[in-house]
């Protein structure tokens, strides 16, 4: 039989349940009465907090105060194969809050021991005002040395990390890339042009991330840039000369393959460009080219139709305006072609074609070729043309011959590649940023001008008359012309002591496709010239090396010349 449940037992029952019951409710309230003064507790610390932050101090005390100046980032710069020529790294910077030192001068002497470049007044002066949280001690230096002086444990001495400004490939294209200050901010060159574009300006904030296109490509080819400076530098030390300057140009484009001055900078020290003002020879300074010049003067009076190859021209008698009388300084009994003229550079030749143009018309071809008005480019304006305020007959002559009329050497070059390549104006460009203008053609030479010009370099190099046989390449055919320049004395006068040579080529000249132009600054005849100081003893052989070195690199091949094609 199943034993039955008593009403007892089950009265026991209900009452223990009511008891678990009354038991937890208990316990809950507890639990709430306990989060609850947790709550109040953490609102009146927080309320006091605030109250202290309002109300505390009066100055307020942080851990690390934010630098003084803003360090922008930069995007890379590479060239047109992508070879990194200017790059953003990470480097330590040894920082100071003066209110943590504890002994000052102990600080001072551990500091210049570990900085042997740091001066000790400069130090005491940053270090000694206990109510400074925040000073430099030194800019951007090695990780070693920063972590050397980390360990020291020496109070209130730390160091934080800065963005860079490195050059990879050194000194190579210094005067194009330009430099920067050392908040990374551009102030020459390349560089600068980057912040215009970007649209920073000195009070701007600073910047993060790469720039809108990423790298920024130029126009420049390394090898090539590399090639030009070396050459440059040799022909600086074999013709014993003041400087140098050369140019590689895309005859088409404008593109500046290389473009190089002597003496060269370095863009890793931006204080040399802010206390030595180092000046590009061939972008910032202006010359008088001399006979170079010619080239412009011969093509204008091809293109006005006064002349052709064969025209002669009087140059067996002097030009004679007013006081001035302009001759070639060896006796002519015959005149001369315009041919020859180029070929033998006759000053009286070019000035009988100047005249015959005549002023008005000389000026408006110049200003066709863009000799006469400013220039702007990525590394910066190039040196305005000087030209005389009066411009007569007796200006109009000179002028013909490169003299009264000082330019850059890119401007000429520029000109000199619209006269060989068909007659399409051009204008020089270093970078193919994103936002840049494209390449018009416009032309401004007729392409017979162009034809009869390029015929005219190419015998100047291969006829033993002419004064360019020097800068003869084999298998490139090259055509070009000389210039020497009588450079101006203390006197204010030509005295015949120094001049400036020049030779400015194309190639190869049936079809152009670069310009190159050299300039000597000062070269002096010694044996290698065999005594003479003249562009086709000495330009004219240093653009014929220079050539011979790139073109390969430039991707064109020597050919086999026939006898017949030239």
């Amino acid at each position: 039989m199943a034993k039955r449940e008593t009403p007892g037992n089950d009265h026991k029952i209900r009452n223990s349940g009511s008891e678990r019951s009354y038991s937890t409710t208990q316990q809950a309230s507890r639990i709430v009465l306990v989060v609850t003064a947790m709550l109040l507790g953490v609102g009146l610390v927080a309320g006091q907090l605030i109250r202290l932050a309002v109300q505390g101090q009066d100055r307020p005390r942080i851990a690390a105060a934010a630098p003084v100046t803003d360090v922008i980032s930069r995007p890379p710069i590479v060239d047109r194969d992508g070879r990194v020529l200017a790059l953003d790294i990470r480097m330590p910077s040894l920082i100071a809050d003066p209110s943590q030192i504890i002994d000052l001068e102990h600080t001072i002497d551990t500091l210049l021991a570990m900085l042997p470049n740091a001066d000790r007044a400069g130090l005491r002066r940053k270090l000694s005002n206990a109510d400074s949280r925040f000073a430099w001690i030194a800019r951007k230096v090695s990780t070693a040395r920063a972590e050397a002086v980390f360990h020291l444990g020496l109070p209130g001495i730390n160091y934080r990390w800065e963005t860079k400004r490195t050059y990879p490939a050194g000194q190579v294209a210094g005067h194009v890339l330009g430099a920067v200050n050392i908040s990374n901010r551009g102030v020459a060159g390349l560089e600068a042009f980057l912040d215009r574009a970007r649209g920073l300006t000195d009070r701007d904030g600073a910047k993060d991330g790469a720039f809108e296109t990423g790298p920024v490509r130029t126009t420049i080819r390394l090898g090539v840039q590399h090639a030009l400076e070396e050459e440059l530098a040799d022909a600086v030390a074999t013709f014993q000369a003041a400087g140098a300057s050369g140019i590689i140009l895309d005859a088409r484009s404008g593109e500046v393959a290389a473009i190089a001055s002597v003496p060269e900078v370095d863009p890793a020290f931006p204080q040399d460009w802010v206390t030595n003002g180092p000046i590009s020879l061939a972008t910032a300074g202006t010359l008088e080219l001399g006979s170079v010049f010619k080239l412009m003067t011969i093509a204008m009076g091809f293109d006005l139709g006064l002349v052709e190859p064969e025209t002669l021209i009087a140059t067996h008698k002097p030009i004679e305006i007013g006081k001035a009388r302009i001759s070639d300084g060896r006796a002519r009994r015959t005149p001369l072609s315009v041919r020859d003229v180029f070929l033998k550079s006759s000053n009286v030749g070019a000035g009988r074609i100047a005249l015959a143009a005549g002023a008005e018309r000389q000026q408006a071809f110049l200003a066709r070729l863009g000799l006469l008005g400013p220039i702007e480019t990525e590394v910066g304006p190039l040196a305005r043309p000087v030209a005389p305020k009066n411009w007569g007959e007796l200006e109009t002559v000179t002028i013909s011959y490169g003299h009264g009329i000082a330019l850059s050497p890119l401007q000429f070059a520029a000109a000199a590649a619209t006269l060989v390549n068909g007659g399409y104006r051009v204008r020089p460009r270093f970078t193919l940023a994103h936002g840049l203008p494209d390449v018009v053609r416009t032309r401004v030479v007729r392409p017979e001008t162009s034809a009869m010009v390029r015929r005219m370099m190419r015998s100047n190099v291969m006829d033993p008359s002419g004064s360019g046989a020097a800068a003869d390449v084999p298998g490139y055919r090259v055509g070009g012309k000389t210039g020497t320049a009588d450079v101006v004395g203390e006197t204010g006068r030509y005295d015949g002591r120094d001049v400036n040579t020049s030779f400015v080529a194309a190639f190869p000249i049936d079809q152009p496709r670069y310009v190159v132009l050299v300039t000597l600054i000062h070269p002096k005849a010694n044996k290698e010239t065999g005594g003479g100081r003249l562009a086709g003893d000495n330009a004219a052989p240093a653009t014929a090396r220079i050539i011979g070195r790139t073109a390969p690199l430039l991707g064109i091949l020597p050919e086999q010349i026939s006898p017949v094609a030239e």
